[in-house]
This record gives structure tokens, C-alpha cells and sequence, in this order.
């Protein structure tokens, strides 16, 4: 299997603090690797509050902006899928929750880029679990405190 990560970054949105590529290269490499080093065709599209909507309405049938929304293609041979952030609702977010915005884009990219490799945290419980507990361990070695430390 190939390691090789082909990652793309679109920004279609004008916001001045949005992630940079290299820290979203490091994020989705991590969180890649949380079975075993393994390659990927990802991208991930950072965009305004219109578009989020008009997204989350059409594929999820919610007629509002969310922070993150997944499109998983295929697992094998590599991880293939695209990752859409919606910056307003991930700024509004973070402020709420009193977090870093690199922190909660960083949360999110790693959470995001779980669901592209099949974790589900609605599909159970043990299933949430499992994908909170890689969640916590991915960040933690990428240096971010526990994302789910206010929840407990």
C-alpha cells in the first residue's frame, strides 16, 4: 500500500485566519496514520457560511452551516474522500467553547479525516468512544489538549 499523501487545499473564503497548508498537512497526516502509515487523496475546502449551508442542506438535507462535513470516496488502497470546514461556524465555535481556533480546526480536520476512513460517532456508542479516544490520542501528539476535556 502507498504512503504517498496527495493533499489539496482550497480556500474559498477571504478570511485572514484560516489554518495554513503546512499545518493542515500535518493534521491530516496524523490523522492518517492512527491504524498504520497509510497514503491518501484528500482535500480539504475551507469556505463562508453560504456555501456551508448550501452543502450541508443538499447532501445532508440540514438547512444550515456546519463546522465540518465529510465525503468519504474509498479506503483502499488509499483513504480518498474531501473534507469541507465552514470557517464562520468553526470561528463562532471555538469562541464559544473558549478554544484556540488552531486547536478546533485541528479537532476537526483530525475528526473529519476519521469519518473518511469509516469511524462513525453515530453508529453507537462503542463506535463514539473509539473515535473520541483516537481523537484524543492523534491531538495529544500533535501537542492539543483533550478536544472533549469540558464535556466530562
Amino acid at each position: 500500500m502507498t504512503k504517498r499523501l496527495n493533499l489539496s487545499v482550497q480556500y474559498a473564503c477571504n478570511k485572514d485566519d484560516l489554518p495554513l497548508r503546512p499545518q493542515i498537512r500535518s493534521w491530516v497526516r496524523a490523522a492518517l496514520d492512527v491504524d498504520g502509515v497509510r497514503g491518501g487523496q484528500i482535500t480539504v475546502r475551507l469556505v463562508d457560511a453560504e456555501e456551508g449551508q448550501e452543502l450541508n442542506r443538499d447532501y445532508r438535507g440540514k438547512d444550515y452551516a456546519t463546522n465540518v462535513l465529510s465525503f468519504p470516496y474509498d479506503v483502499e488502497p488509499v483513504v480518498c474522500g474531501d473534507l469541507v470546514l465552514c470557517a464562520p461556524v468553526v470561528a463562532r465555535e471555538a469562541g464559544e467553547q473558549g478554544k484556540t481556533l488552531e486547536a478546533h480546526y485541528a479537532h476537526l480536520i483530525v475528526h473529519g479525516l476519521l469519518h473518511l476512513q469509516g469511524y462513525d460517532h453515530e453508529a453507537g456508542e462503542a463506535q463514539a468512544r473509539q473515535m473520541e479516544d483516537h481523537e484524543r490520542t492523534i491531538l495529544a501528539a500533535l501537542g492539543f489538549t483533550d478536544p472533549y476535556l469540558d464535556e466530562k
